[in-house]
């Protein structure tokens, strides 16, 4: 079972955005990134453009969009799915009327996950402020960002793990450590992705 929550969202252009020549300049070096394959991560302060870059890059590469957004409550299932709940299977056997056959069979209810969402279908991940998740919540993407592949708790219904779709690809937004509900990234995680570092655009990108 799939828990979209509405966050996947159709690419489409960015209203009211004003693509200058700066902006022109980040946006071919991302898009020459995720072409190849590579994660970008946009870095920088509150009020530098990031979320709306990222979702202007989305459009670009002309795939579904899955949406995700940061959240200190993260636990890795919610990136990813986890059992929630039971589902239970009643069959009822009375092919001979004087013999009732009753079988039963009570199992937990596996809820997919943003995460595995984009990683199998081939959409867009935008996980904006990724770093007020806690880096062990943020743990399942380092597998998927190094080998593609996505590994799966043992209670999911799939084989243990997902080889990512060739066309999905992530950005990352993320804003300074100094500021308040946002936690340091490992760098283990930091080295699988390309970091663009945005900053206060000049007066004429204002």
């Amino acid at each position: 079972m799939i828990n979209r929550q509405s966050a996947v969202i159709a690419p489409e252009p960015t209203e009211g955005f004003v693509e200058t020549s700066e902006i022109k300049d980040i946006t071919e070096r991302a898009l020459s990134y995720l072409k190849a394959g590579f994660p970008v991560h946009l870095s920088g302060p509150t009020g530098t453009g990031k979320t709306t870059l990222a979702t202007h890059l989305g459009y670009q590469l002309n795939r579904p969009v899955m949406l995700l957004f940061g959240d200190d409550e993260f636990a890795t299932s919610d990136l990813v799915g986890g059992s929630f709940g039971y589902r239970k299977r009643k069959v009822i056997d009375n092919f001979i009327h004087s013999v009732l056959k009753t079988e039963e069979d009570v199992a937990q209810r596996w809820l997919v996950n943003r995460l595995t969402t984009a990683v199998k279908e081939g959409f867009t991940l935008i996980y904006d402020e990724f770093n007020r998740s806690r880096p062990e919540a943020n743990n399942a993407l380092l597998s998927v960002l190094e080998e593609g592949i996505l590994t799966l708790p043992t209670a999911a219904e799939e084989e243990g793990y997902i080889k990512a779709h060739p066309d999905f690809r992530a950005i990352f937004t993320s804003n300074p450590e100094e500021y308040a509900g946002v936690h340091k990234t490992q760098d283990a995680l930091l080295d699988r992705m390309v970091t663009l570092h945005l900053d206060y655009f000049d007066e004429d990108t204002e």
